[in-house]
Order: C-alpha cells, then structure tokens, then sequence
C-alpha cells in the first residue's frame, strides 16, 4: 500500500494565508469597481443635469431670443469631441437646436432637483439622457436634452478602477512577501531544534535548548526533553547492567574453569571428586545469576504490561510457598501460611499483573529467608507467609508478608537492600552464600512494574519482615470473565501448628 504523501506545513501556512489575502484583494477590487461606478453614474449624471440646467438658465435670460442667441452657445458647450455629447432643444412642435432623433423619453428615469434623467437608444447605442423643462409664458414649454453615450462612463469607472486596483495590489504583493517572511521566520525554530536533535548520540543525549523557542512549540520540546531524558537513564541504566552483569558472571565463570582444571589435573580419586562437586556448584551459581538477571530484564517497565492478568494473591503465596516445602523441610525450617483478614473471609483478592512476576516475587522472598535462617537458628528456626487486605489512601491493597526469626539486616544496611548487585558484609561473614545481590532488587523492580511497593522491617521477635502490597482491583473488574482461572484455595490453619502448615 503506498504510503500518503507528507504534509509540508510551510506550504500549507503560505496556501492558508496567501489565499485568504488574495481574496480579500479580489474581492476589495470588485467592491472598489461597483463603488466607482456608483460614483461614475452619479458624476456623470450630475454633469448631465448641470449642462441641461445651463442651456434652460440661457433660455430664461435670453427670452424671446432664445431661438437666435442659444443655439450658438449650445454648439459652443457641446463641440468637445471627447466627450461625445448630444443635446436637443426643443418646444415639442418646433426644434430649436441640437438632433431632433435624440428621443425625449426612455427607460430607468429617475429624478434629480427640477431635472430628469433617463436611458433610450440613439443611433443604436445606449445613452444617458438629462431633460430640464422651461416653462414659457406664451405657448409650449422648451425640454432641453443633453446626452452621453453609457460606455463613456464605462471607461470613466475603469480609470477609476485602475486607479485604485494599483496600490491594491502593490499591497497584496507586500502582503505575500510579508507572509512568506514571516512563515519562515516562524518555522525556523522548528528547524534548530531538528538540527539540535540530529547532533545527538547515542552516548550524548542533552536536553534541547529552549532559550529562542516560541511558547506554542515548548510543549513539544518539552515532550521530546523529557523522552531524552528517559532515553538517557535507560541508556545509563542499560550500560551500568551490563557492566555490573558481566563483572558478576565473570567470577561463576572462573570458578567453573578454575574447578574443571582442578579436576583435569588431579591425580587422587577424592580430589577429582571434590573438584567436581566445586565444579557443580559453580555452575548452579553461574545458572542462578543468569536465571536472576534474565528476571531482572523480564521485571523492566512496560516489558509485561500487555500480559497482566486477574491473579489471585492469596492462592498465589500459597501455592508458591508449597513449592519450597521441601527446602524448608531439608533445612529444618517451619514454614507456615496465614490469613489474618476476616476469619471467616475466603474471598480471592484478586490484583491485576503478570502471575510469573509475582510467583518470582514471593519466590525470592522465601530463598532469602532460607537462605539466612538456618545458620542463624539451629533449632526453631521460622518463617511465616502472612496474607491480608488493607487500604492506603482510600485503595484496596493486598498485603503480603514474608517474615523470618533470623539474624535480620543490620541498620546500616536497610538504605542500600534493594539496590542492584548488593550483598551485605555481615551476611558474608555468617558463611552464607549471598548469592549475586539481584533477588530483593528483582523483587522491587517487579512492583513497581505492578504499581506496587515492598520495604523491610525488623521483625518484633527478631529477624527479618518484608512487606509486599499491590493494588486489588475494582469488585467489579474482579468479576470479569477473562480473568485468568482460579487456583485452589488455602485452607484456614493457624501458623506453624506444625513443621509446614502450607
């Protein structure tokens, strides 16, 4: 399918601004050529009437003489070729002067002071007639006529027209060279900021200079800052996890090939053995990372939002939790799960995510209490899956805690625990495996893929408390039918009634 052709803004500014212009001059000269022949009709008109007027004031004065001394001075007032004026003067029975085919009557008559004015034809062409009365005492009044042929105004209306239409458009092609001045002058920031945009790299991305942007294009470059300026901490944060990701594999890595050249080179049974075993156990760790850091990929913003689906929180803690009973049991560890909203309350509480997250949430909660309890607990050692509801800030949460009776964190350390790649000291020192420093830092990343949130707490017995909430969704979403099928429910048992209650 072709793709439509690109829109240049610049032209469509000069075509929405030059067009309307170029009316507007179309239609100034339509109106300034009806109001000059308006003018024109009624000059000429007036000029008619005043000449006719002329001739009657001679008749008046000249009296009985009329028919002797006016003649001569009509011819006189009415020789100017240029004009190409007729006149008639006549008494209705006698004609006195002027050409007696000049017609005393016509069309569109219309009166003007004592006089009338008229159209009719004369010698095939359309003239405009004036026609003033003179009453004489004795006999027939005298109607003097004085005549123009209409195109003589004609041409009188164009010279007018001219007249004006020249600075009309003298104005309109200053009016396009304005606008086109002014639209590029207008567009050039856009232009700068392109060019500003075309010097970024991939390891340069600064903020685009507003100093000279118009306050109507500041939203964008506002928008595009803020996406350079998430560009930019992800690219940061991109860069710093892989550095930090390949600084950790490399010393799994080495281990592995420091072990199997141990057991290469070994000569005693027991040796090679023992080198295996060391060999094994990198590679578990070696595995365990790279399963933490694909999770840690997995837990990034805007990764798994289009796979959230209606989960069960509570049969998700339970159903995870009974996954790691045989740990516990190998590491004599009690490992209870309990409810503490309404006793009698076994309704889901259903939350919207990604039902593998979570399961990787509560999952690494309950690998690092394992981890941590036994050597601190020979005996007794507990860990409690405590699930309920709660409201903050008028929203539904589900609440669950994953709480130990280990060593706990210490103090200084609580700031930095779920940040990437870190690993206590004190927890070293124990003897424990601490693992690559990625589990509570995935578990964090997860909520807040989720809208959630997590933080720790030292126990009120001792040990460690980690508190996990997520968002419950509406009572009436909850109920949608393409929510996703609902595991099987926990049963309501007290907490460490015995060596696992899950």
């Amino acid at each position: 399918m072709p793709q439509p052709a690109a829109n240049s803004l610049r032209r469509t500014l000069l075509r929405r601004l030059a067009a309307p212009l170029s009316l507007l001059a179309l239609m100034s000269g339509l109106i300034a050529y009806w109001l000059a022949w308006q003018y024109t009709q009624h000059v000429v008109d007036r000029s008619l009437v005043d000449l006719a007027t002329a001739i009657s004031k001679q008749i008046q004065i000249a009296g009985p003489d009329a028919r002797i001394t006016v003649p001569p001075l009509a011819q006189a007032m009415f020789s100017d070729p240029v004009e190409h004026l007729v006149y008639r003067i006549s008494n209705g029975e006698t004609e006195i002067a002027g050409d007696h085919n000049l017609p005393l009557q016509g069309t569109s008559v219309r009166r003007m002071h004592y006089a009338y004015v008229f159209e009719t034809e004369h010698q095939g062409v359309t003239v405009r007639v004036a026609q003033v009365r003179v009453d004489q005492p004795l006999g027939n009044p005298i109607l003097v006529e004085v005549g123009q042929p209409v195109h003589h105004r004609f041409r009188i209306a164009a010279e007018f027209l001219v007249a004006i239409m020249m600075p009309l458009l003298l104005l309109l092609l200053a009016g396009w060279v304005i606008v086109w001045r002014v639209v590029n002058q207008q567009l050039n920031p856009l232009t700068d900021l392109a060019d500003s945009l075309n010097r970024q790299t991939h390891t340069s991305l600064e903020p685009v200079d507003e100093t000279y942007v118009p306050v109507e294009i500041r939203p964008l470059t506002g928008a595009v800052n803020a996406l350079l300026g998430r560009l930019k901490t992800a690219l940061e944060g991109q860069r710093k996890f892989i550095a930090d990701a390949a600084h950790q594999l490399r010393t799994p890595l080495t281990a592995v090939k420091l072990h199997a050249e141990q057991a290469a080179v070994a000569r005693d049974p027991q040796q090679t053995l023992a080198a295996v075993r060391e060999l094994r156990a990198a590679a578990d760790r070696a595995v365990r990372l790279s399963n933490q850091l694909l999770s840690l990929a997995r837990a990034e913003p805007g990764e798994q939002a289009a796979r959230f689906v209606n989960v069960d929180m509570a049969a998700l803690a339970f159903d995870t939790g009974a996954e790691w009973v045989p740990r516990a049991l190998a590491s004599h560890v009690d490992l209870g799960f309990q409810r503490l909203d309404d006793p009698a309350n076994d309704d889901p509480l259903m939350a919207r995510g990604n039902p593998v997250l979570l399961h990787e949430v509560i999952a690494n909660l309950l690998d690092n209490a394992l981890k941590y309890v036994p050597p601190a607990r020979f005996d007794g050692a507990r860990i409690t899956v405590t699930v309920s509801q709660t409201v903050l800030d008028d929203q539904r949460m589900a609440e669950i805690i994953v709480e130990d009776n280990g060593p706990g964190v210490p103090p200084n350390q609580q700031a930095d625990l779920f940040k990437r790649f870190f690993r206590g000291d004190g927890q070293s020192e124990a003897g424990v495996d601490s693992g690559a420093g990625l589990g509570l830092a995935i578990v964090h990343d997860i909520m807040v893929l989720h809208h959630g949130s997590v933080h720790y707490e030292d126990a009120p017995e001792g040990g460690a408390r980690f508190i996990v909430r997520i968002p419950l969704v509406p009572i009436s979403d909850s109920e949608r039918s393409d929510a996703e099928p609902e595991p099987r429910r926990p049963a309501k048992k007290s907490a460490h009634s015995a060596p696992m209650d899950l």
